[in-house]
């Protein structure tokens, strides 16, 4: 269960990218009070989690009932999560943690931040979301493992929840190139687990006789 706990919660944070998330959230709420910046946060964390533990316990199933088995799920997945890591790894420009020149645009212009942008795509995004559906399939049917990595999401986006409230505070305390370096890490532990994924979908699959 440990190991399998570490998994969901490098996975899990690697995706959501907590940190990333509230240097973001600091940008577009620079002079906005506390209290609002704290109910858009909580706001958003919420419709994140509930998106995300819908995901991770739904899913798995829902794709098998279209006919998509786990080794596929896994392949699939790890495919996703090693083009994040990548991203992470070399900070390209179209990180998935970065927003696009009209995503930014129109965040700008919405009177609800909390859902767009923040509780989607940014903390609730595509790798997120597959992450919860491979960490779910991993778990082979046992509730114990399933019940482990749902509790690692709850702790991750409380986490995440606590460093959205500190996101002003935080940016300066980190600065860019502390935000960079804690990025490429968590992007090498990412791309380990992702290329794991790959080998344990294609093993399965029967296609090669990798380890699983």
């Amino acid at each position: 269960m440990l190991a399998a706990a570490l998994t969901s919660f490098t996975t899990f944070f690697a995706t959501i990218g907590p940190i990333e998330a509230a240097v973001i959230f600091a940008t577009l709420t620079p002079g906005m009070a506390y209290p609002e910046r704290r109910r858009i946060a909580l706001r958003a964390t919420l419709i994140a989690s509930t998106i995300l533990a819908g995901s991770t316990l739904a899913g798995g199933p829902l794709l098998r009932q279209l006919g998509v088995g786990i080794p596929a799920l896994q392949t699939a997945g790890g495919i996703i999560l090693l083009v994040i890591a990548l991203d992470m790894v070399f900070a390209r420009p179209t990180s998935a943690f970065k927003l696009t020149p009209s995503e930014g645009a129109e965040a700008q212009r919405k009177d609800d931040l909390a859902v767009f942008p923040l509780a989607t795509p940014l903390l609730a995004g595509p790798g997120a979301m597959s992450a919860g559906i491979l960490l779910a399939a991993n778990a082979h049917g046992d509730p114990l493992e399933l019940a482990v990595t749902v509790a690692v999401l709850a702790a991750v986006m409380g986490m995440t929840l606590a460093l959205l409230l500190a996101a002003h505070e935080l940016t300066r305390f980190l600065g860019v190139t502390a935000q960079r370096v804690l990025m490429r890490v968590f992007g090498i532990l990412l791309a380990a687990i992702a290329v794991q994924a790959l080998f344990n979908g294609i093993g399965a699959s029967g296609l090669v006789g990798l380890p699983r």
